[in-house]
């Protein structure tokens, strides 16, 4: 018998006492920091703090999650994952594939040849097909969809805990908390072709691991987010697209607002972090007041976040680019968009520029301080203007506010080393 046998043979019967030190602190009461970040504002964040007894729940598959989120209810709860839980099962637990979601007819195949744009054109996909995607679409979607109402808090349970496959949804919700959970691979079986997208159309895809929309006062904490599993990278290429499979690892939209996401690792994906819903929302304005400290983007290509007109205090974060890896920017200044980003650390290879960190779209303003790059301090704003100067117009380092809901603030050095020791899931202290 092994020594970890015995000592919990002997611990079961009583005859070893166990120091009240080794066991694994309950983080499940945890609430935000009265000043860390956007999330503390006003009432601050205490998810499902006051749950009493009969709703806190442990669960170890999708049928226990499904009950314990209870539709999305508003009553106090609190969840604890244990292991990992796949979303793509049935009632029985029996796992899902692609073709298990496939109806009415649908084929990949048949879906290429119907809306190969040589033949059909620039119109938006119509007919049997495109009707049968839909179908198909929507049976993934209500395996895979989890709505998390108000008050709640979801915490994974030590190292390893989380979901595969399931889109996290907080939709109009508020007081939300989402902890050391290992959330991997929200994969769309059925993207849809859109041909006028970028000129040449491209490929959309519905799920994020989370998703924030019209969502308030939420923390998102020592969360790992990645498409493990299926790397859109391995995926063919459909109509001169790459046939992608996953939209954001978290994207916070349509007015949700009072949001910080610390310690977390977002790796290997492309459009890692949207912060706004589009151009024309203007229904965003004073709202999308998001705090980012202490996480590490690793293998992200873009959007890191890319934001439109929120407040967003993004400090203390680690950039990690790898040796040929596809990079096009980090922190993306669009329409109405106010970023103050101070001490963040950025680790690039040869082919990735200063000027490259940062891109406009609309953008008018950002403040930056205290940037590393490389080892190496720089100023990310005259770099960016000199670069792009007579491309774009200068942004200014105005951005109309101050951050003044945070902790301490260490300089990018020194966040650097922590952020690689303690973000992600399986990381608090």
């Amino acid at each position: 018998m092994r020594l970890r046998q015995i000592t919990v043979v002997a611990a079961a019967l009583g005859l070893l006492c166990v120091p009240a030190q080794a066991e694994a602190r309950d983080i499940s009461r945890d609430t935000l920091a009265a000043d860390d970040g956007w999330a503390a504002y006003g009432t601050g964040t205490t998810g499902g703090a006051a749950a009493d007894d009969a709703h806190v729940t442990t669960v170890t598959d999708r049928a226990g999650l499904v009950r314990a989120l209870d539709g999305g209810s508003d009553t106090p709860k609190i969840i604890k994952i244990a292991g990992t839980i796949d979303a793509n099962t049935d009632d029985d637990g029996d796992h899902l594939d692609c073709a298990d979601y496939a109806t009415d007819g649908y084929g990949l195949k048949k879906y290429l040849a119907a809306y190969d744009p040589r033949t059909w054109g620039a119109a938006k996909p119509s007919g049997a097909q495109e009707e049968a995607r839909q179908a198909s679409a929507a049976a993934q979607a209500e395996r895979i969809v989890l709505p998390v109402g108000s008050h709640t808090t979801i915490v994974g349970l030590g190292e390893g805990a989380g979901l595969k496959g399931a889109s996290l949804q907080v939709k109009n919700a508020d007081n939300v908390i989402l902890r050391n959970l290992d959330l991997r691979d929200a994969y769309d079986c059925f993207p849809v072709w859109q041909p006028n997208t970028g000129g040449l159309g491209d490929w959309k895809t519905a799920y994020d691991n989370i998703w924030l929309t019209g969502a308030t006062h939420v923390w998102v904490d020592h969360v790992t987010a990645s498409d493990q599993g299926h790397p859109d990278s391995a995926e063919p290429t459909w109509f001169a697209r790459n046939y992608l499979r996953h939209d954001g690892l978290l994207d916070i939209t349509n007015g949700s607002d009072l949001i910080t996401v610390s310690w977390s690792r977002f790796a290997g994906h492309d459009k890692a972090m949207l912060i706004g819903s589009g151009d024309t929302a203007t229904g965003d304005r004073g709202k999308l007041r998001v705090t980012l400290h202490h996480n590490q983007f690793e293998s992200v290509v873009q959007r890191a976040p890319r934001v439109r007109f929120g407040q967003v205090h993004v400090y203390d974060n680690r950039y990690v680019v790898p040796e040929g890896a596809e990079y096009r920017y980090s922190l993306g200044v669009s329409t109405e968009s106010a970023v103050y980003a101070e001490n963040n650390a950025f680790h690039t290879p040869g082919h990735v520029e200063i000027a490259d960190l940062v891109k406009s779209w609309n953008g008018t303003a950002l403040h930056q301080s205290g940037t590393l790059f490389n080892g190496w301090p720089v100023d990310l704003l005259a770099i960016h203007n000199a670069y792009n100067s007579g491309s774009e117009r200068d942004l200014t380092a105005d951005v109309g506010w101050t951050p003044t809901l945070h902790g301490k603030i260490d300089s990018a050095a020194v966040a650097d080393r922590e952020v690689a020791r303690g973000a992600g899931a399986g990381r608090i202290p």
